[in-house]
């Protein structure tokens, strides 16, 4: 395999699972890096001694957190930049030696972009709330009535080509990144495909889902980027 692989990893206080998350991360990847969001805890220090690229986001936001991810490839020398970029989550909910088979449509079946879906049969008790498992049903539903997609998830592991990536001009800063991406696929007819994905309860509490605040601003503005996108 030629393929150069990166993986962006953005997390908020994630200091006593961000080890396991780089540890369990297949060796075929070039180059982990983590981009901390503006974490009060040992997260950085102990992603460094895991052995990844530590970077700092002082803005807090997901979409803050992986656009900087991207800023720091785009700065590197060209022969630098990867074919494949993969995003996953801080906080050891996925399995993050799946990142083969996440990967595996990209380089053997020439696909753009693939989405880890969090099955019901895989996923473990408790590791999803309800509103998030209804936030994904009513998303995807949404995408699929509109836009003729094939979602089942907003599932925050996942890898795309890194052209296409930059291609898609990402601008959500905060909650919006996941689904701001799959509408944007939608919109210039990438291809893409979803492989079934293992998740389990999360180490720490949840900065979205475990709070009545994140989850408001997460729904509002999942739901805006796909109305905004059914009027174009």
């Amino acid at each position: 395999m030629n393929e150069l692989i990166k993986v962006i990893i953005p997390a908020y206080n994630e200091e006593d699972s961000i080890a396991k998350v780089i540890r369990d991360i297949p060796t075929l990847v070039n180059e982990i890096i983590v981009v901390s969001n503006k974490s009060t805890d040992n997260t950085e220090i102990n992603a460094l001694k895991a052995g990844a690229t530590v970077l700092k986001e002082s803005r807090k936001g997901y979409g803050y957190a992986c656009l900087k991810g991207m800023e720091y490839i785009a700065s590197l020398d060209p022969i630098k930049q990867p074919s494949i970029l993969v995003f996953l989550d801080g906080d050891y909910s996925d399995y993050p030696e799946q990142l083969t088979e996440i990967i595996h449509p990209i380089i053997h079946e020439n696909i753009d972009f693939v989405i880890g879906s969090r099955v019901k049969r895989l996923r473990e008790t408790g590791s999803m709330t309800p509103q998030q498992v209804f936030g994904n049903w009513l998303a995807t539903f949404l995408m699929n009535f509109l836009f003729g997609a094939r979602y089942t998830d907003l599932g925050p592991f996942r890898a795309i080509k890194y052209h296409k990536l930059l291609q898609l001009k990402m601008q959500d800063k905060t909650y919006g990144w996941t689904v701001e991406m799959q509408l944007k696929v939608l919109k210039q007819k990438l291809s893409y495909k979803e492989i079934p994905v293992k998740y389990k309860n999360r180490i720490g509490i949840s900065k979205v889902s475990g709070t009545i605040k994140g989850t408001i601003f997460a729904g509002v503005k999942i739901l805006g980027w796909i109305f905004k996108y059914s009027f174009k």
